[in-house]
């Protein structure tokens, strides 16, 4: 008798354990960025200017890293100065970029990481801090809320943003309560 009460006892420990584990599992994880994930760019055009440390592609680009996806007309990468390393490409050496120090995106910007968009003219993101700074009529959206200002900050690492007001504007935001039934999908 003392034998079943143990192995029922066991027993409900570890289901308890099971249902604390799955209840873990279920809650929301923060998506870290990782600014050390390459970088995949696709676009019509592609023009590396070595001299300047400059490549700009244009023409339906795309950048991805990670969960981030930027797309623009015109995307410039700009490289510190230090260059590093030398590569060969077929028969000519193509002189080492060095690390990323931004990119700059003109024209129809989007960005999107997981369930957040942020639209406007211009973006820039800033390699070592992880920022994409918006301009030209920035609007953030996540789920069905949206937000404007005159300038939206994306802080990738901290997984939180903030919108600048424009001259004589302040800054407008338009938020739903959480639909239970939404949540769960």
């Amino acid at each position: 008798m003392n034998r079943k009460k143990i192995y029922l006892i066991a027993l409900m420990i570890i289901l308890f354990a099971a249902f604390i584990a799955d209840a873990r599992d279920n809650s929301p994880v923060k998506n870290k960025f990782n600014k050390k994930e390459p970088i995949e760019i696709t676009s019509d055009k592609m023009d590396a200017y070595n001299e300047t440390k400059m490549v700009v592609f244009s023409g339906h680009a795309v950048a991805k890293q990670g969960d981030v996806v930027l797309q623009t007309d015109k995307l410039t990468l700009y490289y510190k100065k230090e260059a590093v390393k030398k590569e060969k490409i077929g028969p000519k050496g193509i002189e080492g970029t060095g690390d990323l120090d931004r990119i700059e995106a003109k024209g129809n910007v989007v960005v999107t990481q997981l369930k957040r968009i942020a639209t406007g003219d211009e973006a820039v993101y800033y390699q070592d801090t992880g920022q994409i700074v918006m301009t030209g009529n920035p609007v953030l959206k996540e789920n069905r809320n949206t937000v404007k200002g005159c300038k939206v900050i994306i802080y990738l690492n901290e997984d939180r943003g903030t919108v600048e007001r424009c001259e004589g504007k302040q800054v407008w935001m338009e938020v739903y309560p959480e639909d239970k039934d939404e949540v769960k999908k």
